[in-house]
């Protein structure tokens, strides 16, 4: 009885947060979706008393692959706008057909289950617990389809290599060629830290120069734009026109 509710809250919960990952127009929101559908899965698994699938799906799936999707999000950014021209021809085409031959193999594989004879648990792991079923699977019946796998996997891995480098049309500058442009240049000492000689130890404050005048390059122009928008300038007259210049900076 317990097993038969949880089955149908988490498929309840599954599908809706497949259908969130789908239709979702945010990139994070469907990142997160896709980690409820992954957690929902580890948690079936765990009811059908098969606890070493339960923790390869949190730990690799659930772990691993949504940190990468993560981080992916993180490097190419969420406010891009998408690209609505189709650079590769035929594509809807293909994408039909592989929508169709995916459609005929979930046919068949929800007909195999409901029509072919049931092991059982005791039967599937009676070679030695479930690791060792799992591993004579893997290696022995299912080998060529795993090695398949891997390859396909390793041949995804090189192809993103291959489509994320960029040859480089420049000379790369070396550390020593910097320093001397920097020397060379009108700043040879870095930028003043926000807060540096101020009474307000802020990131958003400029720094104070031993003089006593205001470093309007410690500001970040981000934030000073941001102060200036929302007006959040210091009291100081002197503090709040350095922030005013460093936001007209930015704007330009």
């Amino acid at each position: 009885m317990g097993e038969t509710i949880t089955f149908w809250v988490l498929a309840v919960i599954s599908v809706g947060a497949a259908l969130g990952m789908v239709f979702n127009r945010k990139a994070v929101y469907s990142a997160l979706m896709l980690g409820t559908v992954m957690l929902c899965l580890a948690v079936l698994y765990a009811v059908q008393e098969a606890p070493f699938l339960a923790a390869v799906q949190i730990i690799v799936y659930t772990g691993a692959v949504m940190m990468l999707f993560l981080f992916v999000l993180m490097l190419v950014g969420v406010d891009s706008s998408d690209s609505l021209v189709e650079t590769l021809r035929g594509q809807r085409f293909w994408a039909a057909i592989a929508g169709l031959g995916f459609a005929a193999l979930i046919v068949l594989a929800v007909g195999n289950a409901v029509f072919s004879t049931q092991a059982g648990l005791a039967a599937a792991t009676a070679q030695g617990g479930y690791i060792r079923s799992i591993a004579l699977l893997l290696f022995t019946k299912y080998v060529f389809a795993f090695e398949i796998t891997s390859a396909l996997l390793i041949t995804a891995a090189l192809g993103a290599m291959v489509l994320a480098h960029r040859e480089r049309e420049e000379k790369k500058v070396t550390q020593k060629e910097q320093s001397r442009a920097r020397f060379l240049g009108d700043r040879p000492s870095p930028l003043p830290g926000p807060g540096t000689y101020a009474r307000n130890n802020a990131i958003d404050m400029p720094a104070l120069l031993p003089d006593g005048s205001v470093a309007e390059s410690s500001v970040n122009r981000y934030i000073a734009r941001y102060d200036v928008e929302r007006g959040l300038l210091p009291e100081d007259p002197k503090l709040a026109e350095a922030i005013k210049h460093r936001a007209e900076e930015e704007s330009k």
